[in-house]
């Protein structure tokens, strides 16, 4: 964690610490570097050997972020500081399929953030702590096997201080089951109460209660990139690792994301937004992926970037799911995932849906909105129900509105258009808007915003016609005469 959670680092490399290695890359290694040395000895053996000051800020900050993705697996999470992460999965085994299964998760979303663990599985959080610092990898399925991984443990691992091992190894007790075996009260009395309470806590023979991380109530993570980027596109990596991030944190608050930014921090100092929106409300860590490198993909750089900071602009709760009886989209896909990408491709403005609005002139009784999936209620506009839903008890209205009225021909038998046209319903008065008359109105066309006379004053009398083709048109009069409005399809 010291090293890794370090950005600009180049190998081979090392963390110091009032003048002694704390840790060094492969590379370091190779060259004879080792934990422990003083660093004149480290920079003898390596000279090329690029050192760091340790930076406990931003190990702290690497861990948090790093228990909020943990919240894919379980809400119960607690940090072990300086690098220690804990997570409870004894409620979880079922719903991963078990504790294999769970460990290849973690293993694999470690290695997409560029984190490498040291891991084990126990009963007990400080059982399970020791055997990871002892170099991990090992699974304990209940208390006699964790008994005896724990005896076969060095005296060095658990985080005691030097003085307690060094007095154990001159009893001749270098591994802490020759310490199981030690009468306790004679311990006691020459190393204290402090280690052997903790190793009755890891043989879980007395309980031991962790404080919960809290999960944050916005999230904001920030990360600094390990060299300048200046391609848009060479910002999916670390994006991947702000997403896993954020992904675990909605999973653990059981809230889903409807929109989210990336802010981008260049080396000059200047910053830039981009934003992400989703055609539902999900959390689902591929489909953020896709939708990301979809942007970055026409994103244009004014600068190299340093810096990446991820923030959920947009939550709301969580419902509970239910399975379908039958066969649907894959989850991630179909109409909500395609507008996604087309929006990301085409523009914010390029695709939108019809939402109405509570006005009785036609003209008016609609408008361009961002289209919104609400889950299990279809296709609908952002502000309100489903854009197809008419009005309780308002008159078929036409899919097909003109963008103004057509003047139709007029003879003795009635209007005519494409021949006679046949009334099929009682006229419906609509008289309104005299509150807008000579005003200015602003409609979006594409990006932009024209401004264009607005409807004002109308009376007219609507009637739904048929010519002698079968077609359907909605047709009204006023006092000029006939006029086309709209066709039924």
């Amino acid at each position: 964690m010291p090293l890794e959670a370090l950005p600009l680092r180049q190998s081979p490399s090392a963390v110091v610490a009032r003048g002694r290695i704390v840790v060094c890359d492969t590379a370091a290694r190779a060259g004879g570097v080792a934990a422990g040395q003083k660093l004149s000895t480290a920079l003898g053996l390596l000279p090329a050997l690029r050192v760091f000051e340790r930076d406990p800020v931003r190990e702290a900050a690497a861990l948090d972020e790093l228990a909020c993705w943990g919240g894919h697996f379980t809400p119960t999470v607690s940090l072990q500081p300086p690098a220690g992460l804990l997570l409870e999965i004894g409620g979880c085994l079922r719903l991963f399929g078990g504790v294999a299964v769970i460990v290849d998760k973690a293993l694999a979303g470690c290695a997409a953030q560029g984190w490498t663990p040291s891991w084990a599985v126990a009963p007990t959080p400080l059982g399970a702590w020791w055997l990871a610092l002892a170099g991990g990898g090992v699974l304990a399925n209940d208390l006699p096997a964790l008994d005896s991984l724990l005896a076969g443990l060095d005296c060095r691992v658990p985080p005691w201080p030097a003085e307690v091992a060094a007095r154990l190894e001159s009893y001749g007790l270098r591994r802490l089951g020759e310490v199981m075996q030690q009468p306790a009260a004679g311990l006691r009395q020459r190393i204290g109460n402090g280690p052997l309470d903790e190793l009755l806590r890891a043989r879980g023979e007395v309980p031991d209660p962790q404080r919960l991380f809290i999960f944050p109530e916005r999230f904001s993570s920030l990360l600094e990139l390990p060299s300048r980027v200046e391609h848009a596109e060479g910002l999916a990596f670390a994006g991947h690792r702000l997403i896993v991030a954020l992904c675990g944190w909605l999973q653990a608050r059981q809230l889903l994301a409807r929109a989210c930014t990336l802010h981008i921090g260049h080396d000059d100092g200047t910053q830039s937004a981009l934003a992400l929106r989703f055609g539902e409300p999900c959390r689902d860590e591929a489909r953020f992926l896709r939708l990301l490198r979809e942007h970055l993909g026409r994103l244009q750089l004014a600068a190299p970037v340093e810096s990446l900071r991820l923030t959920a602009d947009e939550t709301l709760l969580s419902g509970g799911d239910s399975a379908s009886l039958f066969a649907e989209a894959t989850a991630g896909e179909g109409a909500a995932a395609c507008v996604e990408r087309l929006r990301a491709r085409l523009g914010e403005a390029a695709v939108q849906v019809l939402a109405p609005v509570a006005e009785h002139r036609p003209e008016c009784a609609t408008r361009w909105e961002t289209p919104d999936f609400r889950r299990n209620s279809g296709f609908t506009a952002a502000g309100g129900g489903p854009a197809d839903e008419p009005p309780v008890g308002a008159p078929p209205r036409p899919l097909w509105l003109l963008p103004s009225p057509q003047p139709l021909g007029e003879h003795t038998d009635g209007p005519h258009w494409h021949g006679p046209l046949q009334l099929l319903t009682r006229g419906e008065r609509i008289e309104s808007g005299w509150w807008d008359s000579g005003e200015m109105r602003g409609e979006m066309r594409g990006e932009t915003c024209a401004e264009i006379p607005a409807t004002g004053d109308i009376r007219r009398e609507y009637f739904i016609a048929r010519n002698r083709q079968g077609q359907q048109a909605w047709i009204f009069r006023d006092a000029t005469g006939w006029f086309l409005h709209g066709l039924f399809a």
